[in-house]
């Protein structure tokens, strides 16, 4: 990642920046302890087969899977006890990266029904015509328990965002992450798009599923 993509990240307000654009920043860990950076998963952690996705709550892709495969992923293969499945942030913009840092900052047990809810509405409160996307976010954190208070710490935590930036950025330069979402099952990586839950099972069964 380019120091002129991180330099675009810190540089710009939120209002100021297209939800399309890519942006890193310069990484400044937060404390090892923060809770907020410890994984998140479903499933079985003792499961063979352990799937791992990066994604960014702006991309349209992403919204697409969790819509259309991810429920069947998750009644058959996760509540099951087949797979464990692990959260992985790669926000692509500033609005995702916000997203993000929100989302983190949840009760463990919040986490993926705010990820699951941002990314069901995402042409809602991502893309909406004459929409403000912050606002947007704001009433949908204060939906999951934020109050505008906590809203307002959280958009500020520096300490937080730089963390996400600096993961992302580490998970980048190990795996080549190019886009999202992207997936690893055990070591396995997979790069394009899972359009089926049969395409899902299929890099399940290949990894020893």
């Amino acid at each position: 990642m380019s120091l002129n993509r991180r330099s675009f990240l810190t540089a710009l307000p939120l209002a100021a920046l297209p939800v399309t654009a890519l942006t890193i920043a310069a990484p400044r860990r937060a404390r090892a302890e923060d809770i907020r950076l410890t994984p998140r998963m479903l499933g079985n952690p003792q499961a063979k087969v352990h799937v791992g996705e990066w994604f960014s709550l702006t991309c349209t892709h992403c919204a697409h899977f969790q819509q259309t495969v991810f429920p069947e992923v998750k009644a058959k293969l996760i509540d099951t006890g087949k797979i464990a499945y692990y959260y992985h942030d790669f926000p692509l913009d500033q609005l995702a990266l916000l997203a993000a840092m929100l989302a983190r900052s949840l009760p463990v047990d919040r986490y993926e029904p705010f990820i699951n809810a941002l990314l069901f509405s995402q042409d809602r409160w991502a893309f909406g015509q004459d929409t403000d996307p912050r606002k947007e976010l704001q009433q949908m954190a204060a939906l999951a328990g934020l109050s505008n208070a906590q809203f307002d710490a959280v958009e500020k935590d520096d300490t937080l965002r730089q963390a996400i930036i600096a993961q992302q950025d580490q998970d980048q330069s190990k795996y080549m992450i190019r886009g999202t979402p992207y997936f690893r099952f055990n070591d396995h990586p997979y790069t394009q798009e899972l359009l089926t839950y049969d395409d899902f099972v299929k890099q399940v069964q290949q990894a020893g599923g």
